[in-house]
């Protein structure tokens, strides 16, 4: 039990199937409730479609688990209804500072622009996040959650897929179009069919400590390398809520990890890093092992993996549930698209090799930050140690130094649902790059560019003055949210209010403009999960619906 958080206890309920000793079929079934089966459900549900949601648990995630979530993610979990409270409850920050013994040598800011809603990550355990999207989840009429359901075998056969779900009233069978598999790293349902991910296993160990303290340090990520009081080992801080502190202690790998746990051995780790003086209670405890792998293929036909279950990272940088969220992102659109009859069931694999990119990329970077936290020969520490060294006073070394290069978002710039460029931009607004935010202003009181899009193919055009938009483009733009899939058009404008129909946004400082290098006639083509599809100079109607018929493999 933890002092300063109570788990909930979510009610189980006997099962249809099983109370009427029948079996059952559900057009999409997700397997996990935790943050990424969660997301997955309620960004479905969102959509209108009815989803089935199972979890052999009923509680939340035991200790505090992932703790920092990237701006991206924020984004995504605005988008899907459950942003504020989570960033509310949360410990924002933007500054991470590198420590080489006692004295600072790198400090980096993920956000130094102004004019974005969220900062760069928010510090929150990860059973508050689980609580609150359990919460939207119950809100939402579409998703039926059945708690203590434990899915014992699965068999994926042609254009079904049965799954068999073991209660404490007994056992039944459900049938499912498509089958969303997250269920964590160990992924039963993955041993099920038979897949492995494929990968590395770092030979080191870390311990987590969290403890509950009143400190006055900065709402900062502190990093040290070889600090006094852990010598030739690297430690890492971080404020979580409720005055509780994630500190990582590394190990080596020639420990035992369960004598590791005991506070007898915690405790003085804890006492020499903070000093005798400062009054703390040991909250959790915990020793992992870096693993950077992937499984090879995320989608196994009607069976799609999601977050750990198709790929696990070292936790330095931030890139588990930060990723994993957004591969529900990027799945839950085209997932819709192909149950409604919109787009070829190949819309999927395009979540497969986007997915599968991301996670290479994750991969790479944890690997390159766990390889310089953890130098496995002499000579590498050595260089490792000169590198931090130098960095204090020369500006080539700091660019060196990696103490877990943090989450962002891909830029998906090889998708083959972009549509290339025909004319000139500035920036990096590029078809295939996440969307940045930026505050606007609009009838309906929706303060930031990003809380205007998402959830459907939209349309960003611009011109200094809404009200001086050709009838004929108005027209042609309304006419596109008729379309099979359709297209909802905003005006980007200074000043002025677009004609009926349509919606306006104020460019209120100018940011749009800025970051999407627009000029009067720039047209974006935005994707359901915020990523750029196509963009031009002008608009024409012809074009942007190539893009879209691109976008969703229509074409």
């Amino acid at each position: 039990m933890l002092s300063t958080y109570k788990y909930p206890k979510y009610a189980y309920m006997q099962a249809p199937e099983v109370a009427e000793n029948r079996s059952g079929h559900y057009p999409v079934v997700v397997v996990g409730a935790g943050p990424v089966g969660l997301a997955a459900a309620i960004d479905l549900a969102n959509q209108g479609q009815a989803v089935l949601l199972l979890d052999n648990d009923d509680t939340v995630s035991i200790g505090s688990r992932g703790v920092c979530y990237a701006k991206r993610t924020l984004e995504v979990l605005d988008r899907i209804g459950c942003g504020d409270e989570f960033v509310d409850k949360g410990v924002s920050w933007n500054v991470g500072r590198t420590f080489f013994r006692e004295a600072e040598v790198f400090n980096f800011n993920l956000c130094p622009e102004p004019d974005h809603h969220r900062p760069g990550m928010i510090n929150l355990q990860q059973y508050y996040l689980e609580e609150y999207l359990v919460a939207r989840a119950a809100a939402l009429p579409a998703i039926d959650m059945r708690w203590k359901s434990n899915v014992v075998s699965v068999d994926p056969n042609g254009d079904k897929v049965t799954l068999r779900v073991d209660t404490q009233d007994g056992a039944y069978t459900v049938t499912t179009d498509w089958l969303v598999v997250a269920d964590g790293a160990r992924s039963p349902i993955r041993h099920m069919l038979g897949l492995d991910v494929e990968g590395k296993v770092f030979t080191d160990r870390f311990l987590i400590a969290d403890v509950v303290m009143k400190a006055d340090y900065p709402t900062e990520r502190w990093f040290w390398f070889n600090p006094p009081f852990h010598p030739n080992q690297s430690v890492l801080l971080h404020r979580q809520a409720d005055n509780v502190w994630r500190i990582d202690f590394q190990l080596g790998w020639d420990v035992d990890p369960e004598e590791e746990k005991k506070p007898e051995n915690v405790l003085p780790r804890i006492k020499a890093m903070l000093g005798d003086e400062r009054e703390f209670d040991l909250e959790w405890v915990s020793v992992y092992t870096f693993q950077c792998r992937r499984m090879r293929q995320f989608r196994q036909g009607r069976v799609l993996f999601v977050g750990d279950a198709a790929h696990q990272v070292s936790p330095f940088g931030a890139r588990g549930a930060n990723s994993g969220i957004q591969d529900t992102d990027n799945l839950a659109w085209k997932l819709k698209l192909v149950m409604d009859g919109k787009a070829p069931a190949t819309l999927l694999d395009t979540y497969a090799s986007e997915r599968e990119f991301a996670a290479d990329e994750n991969i790479m970077n944890s690997t390159r930050s766990t390889d310089f936290i953890t130098p496995k020969s002499t000579t590498s520490k050595t260089i490792r140690n000169a590198v931090l060294g130098l960095a204090r006073d020369y500006t080539f070394a700091r660019a060196l130094v990696n103490s877990g290069r943090l989450s962002v978002p891909s830029f998906l710039v090889d998708s083959p649902l972009n549509s290339a460029d025909e004319d000139e931009f500035a920036g990096n607004m590029l078809p295939g790059a996440p969307m940045d935010d930026a505050p606007i202003t609009t009838a309906s009181g929706t303060p930031w560019l990003l809380g205007a899009l998402g959830n459907r193919f939209q349309l960003l055009h611009y011109v200094e003055d809404a009200a001086t938009l050709p009838a004929a483009t108005a027209r042609a733009m309304q006419q596109l949210a008729d379309a099979p899939v359709p297209v909802q058009a905003l005006i980007v404008a200074r000043r002025g209010t677009a004609p009926a129909g349509l919606t306006t946004l104020i460019d209120s400082h100018g940011r749009i403009a800025e970051r999407y290098d627009m000029r009067p006639g720039t047209t974006y083509l935005a994707r359901p999960d915020q990523h750029v599809a196509a963009r031009w100079r002008e608009f024409d109607p012809g074009k942007v619906t190539t893009a879209l018929a691109r976008a969703t493999c229509n074409a």
